[in-house]
């Protein structure tokens, strides 16, 4: 085997890659250059330095141009990397989560932005909406909805009384792993995470675990956290996390269903253009009369737009009124669609357009 592993054959082959990956080197070399003159055209017209269109039609570009044996999903992650470590040349993103580090929402962060965004780690959902109104951080990055356990509430009622927009979302598959100091289930005296998480890993728990108790923790990360400072303690948490708090595996993917996706909605000051593959999202309240809903959902309807999603939430202003929130296929700049929420502004107390934004791809962990 050891020859075979030292054959001129193999050697031959492992030169041509180091010189393909000399040359790749080269090139991205040469792209910053060029991406340090762009930021200086930009920093004398007083043009803002991050470009999300122009950013999507890169990935979009190249993926498609992948006609050989290489995975596009991988490649998109490649440029992802990329386009981050380019932005940073001219200036870092500043994107606000929800912390602290190792969170399932830090993750779903770096895989949106890349690893060389200025992440600012917030201990509440309405802070990271401040951050980013008060222009401490260009985006935000919050939870909306799991695949199993439903919406995320608070993340609706924040967005009552905020004027940003949602700019893009997030899918990501949510891997629950059981996580300690030294691996050992037999030491576990008490396991720590966020209560959805340990809601999704109940049935193992429940089997393997059914006389330890389950704590709440603020983030699976800060449960991380208490794990590693405590070593009786287990935590239910990301591969991140078991790597930034050096804890590890007493068991992976823990998860009841293995089919478990978070979506996360990204929060900015605009929306993006349409791009023909896109997702719009509106809130509303209703007049009290009979059939009013009925009255709101006709139009689109009668438009032939497909309603992805639609939530109610107590609008916690008056007894019994409720705010509506709903998904929807398309654009703002769709004229079906613009047309068909201006006739159901008539029968709303209120409207609300909270953005209108690409369709997410589903991410692995």
């Amino acid at each position: 085997m050891e020859d075979i592993q030292n054959s001129p054959d193999i050697e031959g082959l492992r030169k041509k890659i180091d010189l393909i990956d000399d040359e790749i080197v080269r090139l991205l070399t040469e792209r910053a250059e060029v991406v340090t003159k762009i930021a200086q055209i930009k920093r004398d017209a007083g043009l803002p330095f991050h470009n999300p269109d122009r950013e999507r039609a890169i990935l979009e570009r190249v993926t498609a141009s992948c006609k050989g044996m290489f995975p596009k999903d991988a490649l998109k992650v490649i440029f992802r990397e990329i386009i981050s470590a380019s932005l940073s040349l001219e200036e870092p993103l500043k994107v606000a989560y929800l912390g602290p580090e190792g969170t399932f929402t830090h993750l779903a962060a770096i895989r949106h932005f890349g690893s060389s965004a200025n992440y600012i780690p917030v201990e509440r959902i309405k802070a990271i909406f401040e951050a980013v109104e008060a222009k401490r951080a260009d985006y935000g990055l919050v939870p909306i909805e799991n695949s199993n356990e439903g919406v995320v509430s608070y993340t609706l009622d924040v967005f009552v009384d905020c004027d940003l927009k949602i700019a893009a979302e997030v899918l990501l598959e949510v891997s629950h792993n059981l996580l300690s100091r030294d691996g050992d289930i037999k030491k576990v005296k008490r396991v720590f995470s966020h209560p959805q998480a340990s809601a999704q890993c109940r049935e193992w728990l429940e089997r393997h675990l059914p006389q330890i108790p389950v704590l709440d923790a603020v983030s699976t990360a800060k449960a991380a956290e208490i794990a590693a400072q405590d070593e009786e303690a287990a935590a239910i948490a990301s591969e991140l996390a078991a790597r930034l708090y050096d804890l590890k595996f007493i068991e992976r993917r823990i998860e009841d269903n293995k089919n478990n996706f978070t979506r996360f909605l990204v929060i900015a000051r605009d929306y993006p253009k349409k791009t023909g593959k896109d997702k719009t999202s509106i809130m509303f309240s209703l007049k009290d009369k009979p059939g009013a809903l009925f009255n709101v959902l006709l139009p689109f309807k009668k438009a032939n737009i497909n309603l992805s999603k639609i939530e109610s939430r107590p609008s916690k202003r008056r007894a019994w009124e409720y705010i509506f929130f709903a998904d929807m296929i398309g654009h703002i700049e769709d004229k079906v669609l613009r047309e068909a929420i201006e006739e159901v502004k008539d029968n709303c107390l209120y409207l609300k357009h909270l953005g209108s934004y690409p369709i997410g791809d589903k991410q692995e962990r």
